[in-house]
């Protein structure tokens, strides 16, 4: 059987990869699963903390992007990340121009997420037609003290930071931009200003979560997400997979920003199934729901509570409103939320 572009699905995963490792070491304590980003190792007094992730999808900002999108799966679990190794593949045909671009990006994001780049492998190699970087990043954290989506339950509220598919957007705006300012509306007028382009091009700035991710791990969560490949309701589906829960997602309350808006249209893309690293799920218990919010927001990062953890038997569904037989009355429509598949990204990267 021949697979579709992006990761692989939640049953073939489970089937032909997890299902294939035999050894188990006592001293693991969390091991590969749905939804977990990380892997967390018995180090006596503290725990260590590793995730590792490909950037495949992006060009023109990928030094970038390597740090910040496995920096995040470590804040998941509450924990500030301390070191970071980089595999750089490169096709052939690239310069030292090339490669210094790429390494100055990295550095200088790893300065400002105060991660410290600690190894790792560069090579040009005819294997990729395009920068592939996997980064491998490890944290410490006091024994037992990481945070762990096994812990929802039923009434904790999901809360997204942010706004949804930044990172999608932010490459659309980058590395396809001289199609958004060829774009036109039906006047002939161009369909998408300058502000907008660039706004769009800044959300890479926003694609960190540490912040969010410590502040939410000093207040106490039932688990954290950062929102990759799959988009919002990837991350949900994927938490209820680690809780056996089910959940509700309110689609009128996930926030997204116009421009965001305005370039899924563009490209036919679901905002809400598009890779959105610099967004965080993080679920809150019933009683921390006001704390955490004021815990997130004073670390200078917007949150907005965008449904609710339901028992396993209500399945997990997104709450979508609609007018109701054409009058001004809005009803609510309960849809089941599919598993993640190929993400939005790869319709655009595809071009």
């Amino acid at each position: 059987m021949i697979l579709d572009t992006g990761k692989l699905d939640s049953e073939l995963l489970k089937k032909i990869v997890f299902g294939k490792i035999k050894y188990r070491d006592d001293d693991v304590k969390v091991r590969p699963g749905i939804g977990e980003d990380c892997a967390v190792i018995d180090y006596g007094d503290f725990d260590c903390v590793m995730s590792t992730d490909p950037i495949s999808s992006a060009v023109n900002d990928i030094g970038r992007l390597c740090i910040h999108i496995t920096c995040n799966d470590i804040a998941s679990n509450g924990v500030k990340p301390l070191g970071i190794m980089l595999a750089v593949m490169l096709p052939e045909g690239t310069t030292d121009e090339d490669v210094e671009h790429i390494m100055a990006q990295a550095a200088e994001t790893a300065a400002e997420v105060e991660v410290e780049i600690i190894g790792g492998h560069t090579e040009i190699t005819p294997a990729v037609k395009q920068p592939v970087i996997v980064s491998t990043a490890i944290g410490k954290i006091p024994a037992g003290q990481s945070q762990s989506g096994n812990d929802m339950e039923p009434d904790d509220y999901i809360i997204m930071t942010k706004s949804a598919g930044l990172e999608g957007c932010g490459i659309a705006a980058t590395d396809h931009e001289e199609a958004l300012r060829e774009a036109k509306d039906e006047d002939g007028s161009p369909l998408f200003t300058d502000a907008e382009i660039q706004k769009a091009q800044g959300f890479f700035d926003l694609v960190s979560v540490v912040k969010e991710g410590v502040a939410a791990g000093e207040v106490g969560t039932h688990g954290m997400h950062d929102i990759t490949e799959g988009g919002i309701l990837g991350a949900v589906w994927e938490m209820c997979q680690i809780s056996g829960t089910g959940c509700e997602v309110w689609e009128d309350a996930v926030p997204m920003e116009p421009e965001t808006v305005k370039i899924c249209q563009f490209f036919g893309i679901d905002p809400l199934r598009l890779i959105s690293s610099g967004s965080m799920v993080i679920i809150a218990p019933k009683e921390k729901k006001d704390e955490m919010l004021q815990a997130v927001r004073e670390a200078g990062v917007d949150a907005t509570v965008i449904g609710v953890i339901k028992p396993p038997e209500d399945g997990i569904r997104m709450i979508i409103r609609t007018r109701t037989c054409g009058k001004d009355e809005l009803g609510r429509i309960s849809v089941a939320v599919a598993p993640p598949y190929m993400d939005e990204i790869y319709k655009i990267v595809k071009r």
